[in-house]
């Protein structure tokens, strides 16, 4: 454990605190949505995890849960409504619709389970 230091300001003694420093990571959407959020309405767990040095690796794992359940839930929704390469290839507007449209609900989902949780 590191021994805590003190500094004199006027009459007070305050601890050096610093903040642990973090690797440079590259945020996705999912990612930079979590943190923004966190950080307007979760204000302790945000603190919590800044000054622990956690934030980035929380971040990343939002990022990749945030992915692999948006891959999922694409691929299930459009098994359950009958988007297929042969809807594709007959019908491009309507699959390209369908597709759309399954996209933002699974992304619903998502920010609802994961981002905003």
């Amino acid at each position: 454990m590191e021994e805590l230091t003190y500094r004199t300001e006027g009459d007070y003694l305050l601890p050096n605190l610093t903040v642990p420093e973090e690797g440079e990571v590259h945020l996705g959407k999912y990612a930079l949505l979590r943190k923004a959020y966190l950080k307007r309405h979760r204000k302790v767990p945000y603190l919590n995890l800044l000054t622990s040095g956690a934030l980035n690796a929380h971040l990343m794992e939002v990022e990749a849960a945030a992915a692999a359940r948006m891959e999922l839930l694409t691929r299930q929704m459009a098994l359950a409504q009958g988007v297929t390469e042969k809807l594709k290839a007959s019908d491009q507007m309507r699959w390209v619709g369908m597709m759309n449209n399954i996209r933002h609900c699974a992304e619903e989902t998502v920010l609802e389970e994961l981002i905003y949780a």
